[in-house]
């Protein structure tokens, strides 16, 4: 049988899904967190962490199942309850990954006007725009040297970040800033409903899994290495996310946070840390947020392909570079939505907008495991627990999604009542015959 050369290791796929997880999350969204519940977004980050093992484990079997399958939550709903259930998940998930461009794109854009001490929102939105454009050409090129690009940034930002920790902590006990009173919360962050405001902007912040199980095929080892590289991801990024939002309120009171696109930058500069630190850091950072935006720009790209392969959207969609490996018009149209959608609002009113596809997504994709497991459909690499583990998934996924902030609810459900008409509005065309489900026998 002949080698593909496509394929890439168990480490390369790992880095990507750091690469979009740790990008997305520790250098965008973390001071984020800290200002929406204080001292309480450790709970967040924890609580959402072991959400994201769990679907991580339930996606590296779904993998497993499906291992040719490039849509990721689409594919799984599709094959589990057919093209009605799969075209609502696949879009709504496909304008959630393209909506994560943007806020990841920001990111970049933000600490880069920092480093250059441009206080501009415009500039901002100017360095997110080009590196969007960038990061489309690259892609272009193919999945593989993505990837490869990916791996070593990965490697970059991890040592980057490291660093961060240690200086941070030791900034912060040398300089006598850090004070039991950092960790404090107050009314409005001391509460439930803030903890799952905070595990919104969090959730999102994890998101970036989903990137490896649309190129389970091209992972050497197949199936069970690409799980095990979904599990791997989530666990490395928990740890760090955990540790880096320690380190900022070491530096300083949760209290002092805001919404804002570059929170590290922001912490360094309150606790007066060398230059050469903030510079350090900086650079890091826009690695990180290259690297995240990197791979959801090939993610979403290749769940709209897999829509397309699967005759629920044009054919022109189904443009696909089998020798660089890469859907080439995907990757256009996730650019331009990448670059539309940074005029929707501030960094964490993107990441809801983006955040109600996926928490949607996630929970369908939990009851195709269910369903496969009951046909007896299983894959190499099986869910630890089940079914307890999915079933208590199921159960938070359920309670964020309701814990959601109304306009992220009110345009979730305005989508989904969108996608069903236009789903009808296309099927009357071509069925003529009505089909009944009978539920209860």
């Amino acid at each position: 049988m002949a080698k593909n050369n496509k394929q890439i290791s168990l480490w390369v796929a790992t880095a990507v899904g750091l690469g979009a997880i740790i990008g997305a999350g520790i250098f965008v969204l973390s001071g984020t967190a800290i200002a929406l519940a204080g001292a309480y977004s450790l709970i967040a980050f924890i609580l959402v962490g072991v959400l994201a093992v769990i679907i991580a484990m339930e996606f590296g079997e779904l993998g497993s199942i499906m291992p040719h399958a490039k849509g990721a939550s689409f594919s799984y709903a599709y094959e589990a309850f057919g093209s009605e259930l799969g075209f609502i998940v696949g879009i709504l998930m496909y304008f959630s990954f393209a909506t994560a461009i943007s806020a990841i794109a920001l990111g970049f854009g933000s600490y880069a006007t920092s480093l250059l001490g441009v206080a501009s929102h415009s500039y901002s939105v100017m360095f997110a725009i080009l590196l969007i454009f960038i990061l489309s050409i690259v892609n272009i090129i193919g999945i593989k040297k993505a990837a490869k690009a990916d791996s070593f940034l990965v490697m970059i930002k991890l040592g980057i970040l490291t660093l961060f920790i240690v200086a941070a902590m030791a900034l912060a006990y040398s300089s006598h800033i850090f004070a039991a009173s950092n960790f404090s919360v107050t009314k409005s962050t001391g509460t439930i409903a803030a903890i799952f405001a905070a595990s919104i902007a969090v959730f999102f912040a994890y998101s970036g899994f989903q990137s490896i199980s649309t190129m389970t095929s091209d992972v050497k080892g197949g199936s069970k290495a690409a799980g095990k590289a979904i599990v791997l991801s989530v666990v490395i990024s928990m740890i760090f996310y955990v540790l880096v939002v320690i380190a900022m309120m070491m530096m300083v009171p949760a209290s002092k946070f805001t919404i804002s696109a570059d929170p590290l930058s922001f912490a360094l500069q309150y606790a007066h840390a060398p230059y050469a630190l903030f510079v350090i850091v900086g650079i890091g950072a826009l690695i990180a947020t290259t690297s995240a935006t990197l791979a959801m720009i090939l993610t979403s790209s290749r769940v709209l392909y897999q829509i397309s392969d699967n005759k629920l959207l044009p054919k022109a969609l189904r443009k696909y570079d089998k020798k660089k490996d890469v859907a080439i018009n995907g990757v256009i149209i996730s650019s331009v939505i990448g670059v539309v959608m940074l005029f929707s609002g501030n960094i964490y009113i993107i990441a809801a907008i983006s955040n109600f596809g996926l928490l949607l997504s996630y929970l369908i994709s939990s009851f195709a495991l269910i369903h496969f497991r009951r046909n007896n459909k299983e894959g190499i690499f099986r869910t630890p627990l089940y079914p307890y583990s999915t079933i208590a998934g199921i159960i938070l996924l359920g309670l964020f999604i309701a814990g959601m902030p109304r306009e992220a609810l009110d345009i979730g459900v305005l989508l989904i009542l969108g996608l069903l008409m236009a789903y009808y509005f296309l099927v009357e065309f071509k069925r003529k015959k009505v089909i009944r489900e009978e539920i209860f026998k």
